[in-house]
């Protein structure tokens, strides 16, 4: 089992080099960097153009894995390699290698134009993210630390997938002494002031929605207390705001700390769908955020 990191040539962010390090520090398993070159076109005879393309793409190739190992260096006590392989689509060839080297968890880093502390998807990304079959970590643009995981965030929806997520989340806390939270977020839209019954109307939506969320929460807090998990390592509460820009601010983020999300389980075709709440979660979070494939428990 092991952490598989994509690392694109020329890459100038090494976020998701140090967020697979920080995991592996807190749940040891090796590190394995690959860069992804594009691949020359077969044919029987290859031309002098052909053969160059092919030695620029190994050159680049070995570049990024020279440049991946420096990175790694700085994380001398974690168990890494850094190598480079050749596709034609960067996303399929890293899932391709996360099944032969029987990686448990892709990841990434944020697109170049994400704001700096934010995680945007690039259009490989988006596509690795809905096409995998395992977790995939994506790390904020310039992402760095040398703090271990101290504390995993659930959101938490009352779904199946949350659910699920439950048990083998606080199991992964307990071996790495992380904390954990589970978290609801509600949006509310600023009040409309048409009239005083429609306003009223309104608060007492939100209000039932405030409170089955809460109970929901009580709920998961009980069951994890039966499995034998104790109060003082977790933690459950509501994040509401008028965006999920807000929302999120809510809560307090530090250093070592990892969101966890679930993929839609409504969505009977795609491995990963970002749900409207999922994908705006992950737009606004300030920190690195694991996707888990409906269905994907990590081991």
């Amino acid at each position: 089992m092991t952490y598989l990191v994509g690392y694109g040539p020329g890459n100038m962010d090494r976020g998701a080099v140090d967020l697979a390090c920080q995991l592996a520090r807190s749940e040891p398993q090796p590190v394995q960097v690959v860069s992804v070159v594009p691949q020359g076109w077969a044919t029987p005879a290859a031309s002098g153009t052909d053969r160059e393309y092919e030695a620029w793409a190994a050159e680049e190739g070995e570049a990024a894995a020279a440049q991946a190992r420096a990175d790694l260096a700085t994380h001398s006590m974690v168990d890494s390699s850094a190598t480079w392989v050749s596709g034609r689509s960067v996303p399929q060839v890293l899932m391709d290698e996360a099944a032969r080297r029987d990686a448990w968890m892709l990841v990434v880093g944020s697109s170049d134009e994400a704001a700096f502390g934010r995680i945007r998807l690039s259009s490989k990304t988006d596509r690795l993210v809905h096409s995998s079959a395992i977790p995939v970590a994506v790390a904020p643009r310039g992402y760095r630390t040398a703090a271990p995981v101290r504390r995993i965030t659930v959101g938490f929806r009352d779904d199946d997938t949350s659910w699920s997520l439950l048990d083998r989340v606080a199991e992964i806390c307990t071996r790495t002494s992380a904390q954990l939270r589970l978290v609801t977020f509600l949006v509310t839209p600023p009040r409309r002031s048409v009239t005083t019954g429609v306003s009223r109307a309104e608060t007492q939506v939100v209000k039932v929605w405030a409170d089955r969320a809460a109970a929901a929460l009580g709920q998961a807090q009980e069951h994890l207390r039966q499995s034998g998990f104790t109060d003082d390592r977790m933690r459950c509460q509501l994040a509401e705001g008028s965006d999920w820009n807000v929302a999120v601010k809510r809560l307090d983020w530090s250093d070592g700390d990892i969101l966890v999300v679930g993929s839609s389980s409504t969505h009977p075709v795609a491995r990963v769908f970002l749900g409207s709440s999922a994908a705006k979660i992950l737009r606004n979070a300030p920190i690195p955020t694991v996707i888990i494939p409906r269905g994907a428990i990590p081991a």
